[in-house]
């Protein structure tokens, strides 16, 4: 006997595209058990009918309790994340984080249990990275950015509800852009100083989206919080004047 979550992972193994002899190698459990757990899809089913209400599908729409939270894994998912159809109407919420930067796959896995505290987190290893996943039926209804093909081909608006948490949160908001698609680096250059040559360091922040209302998004954002920038081309945003990036040191810093 299998208890749920051990159920739920192989099954969220499977959803990977992986094969039932390689899951079965993995984890032990019989090819048998987890062609039979793919008919019934007996723990996900139960999962939804536990699940708390969505605060979006309640007679009066809501916003999510943790708005910070939320804000934060929203700037995740328009950076790295994206949303498949599951078997029986559940949905997998993804976002994909480099394996260099463990204190982000933590902050991610953070961030979607206090949004829906009700689900499962999972951390699927990929090739230098991992897929931090979380199944349900309202990830759709949390982030209406979600649909077919590509963000930068199609367009990106938030939602009103959605506008009014990244002004209440938008440190959280910036913190979850950069810790997608940006960085923070240390440029040099150097200068003759009394014949000298010396060498000069600063920091600097960098995001970069390919798509045009995602990067918006962000220099909006920015404008709002007093952050001066730069583009640098039409998908690069620089921030390097030394008041902005001392700004962005004390609500974000380099990612870990």
């Amino acid at each position: 006997m299998y208890d749920i979550t051990t159920r739920e992972h192989a099954l969220a193994l499977i959803a990977t595209g992986r094969s039932l002899n390689s899951v079965s190698k993995e984890t032990g459990i019989s090819r048998a058990a987890l062609r039979a757990w793919q008919v019934r899809i007996e723990p996900l089913p139960r999962a939804f009918a536990q699940a708390a209400p969505c605060p979006r599908c309640r007679r009066e729409p809501g916003a999510p309790a943790d708005t910070a939270s939320y804000a934060y894994l929203l700037g995740l998912y328009l950076g790295d994340g994206c949303i498949s159809a599951q078997p029986r109407g559940g949905q997998q919420l993804r976002i994909a984080c480099a394996d260099a930067w463990p204190g982000l796959i933590d902050a991610c896995r953070a961030a979607i249990t206090a949004v829906r505290p009700e689900g499962r987190v999972y951390v699927l290893q990929k090739q230098g990275c991992v897929m931090v996943t979380s199944y349900g039926r309202h990830w759709s209804c949390l982030f209406p950015q979600h649909g077919p093909g590509r963000k930068h081909e199609r367009p990106i608006v938030l939602e009103p509800w959605q506008q009014e948490i990244v002004d209440a949160c938008p440190w959280d908001f910036v913190r979850g852009l950069i810790h997608s698609d940006g960085c923070r680096i240390t440029n040099w250059t150097t200068r003759v100083v009394r014949g000298e040559p010396r060498r000069y360091e600063y920091p600097r922040y960098f995001f970069t989206n390919v798509s045009a209302d995602i990067v918006r998004l962000y220099t909006d954002t920015l404008d709002t919080l007093g952050v001066a920038w730069k583009q640098a081309n039409s998908c690069n945003i620089s921030v390097a004047r030394r008041a902005s990036v001392a700004l962005m040191d004390a609500h974000i810093g380099p990612k870990y």
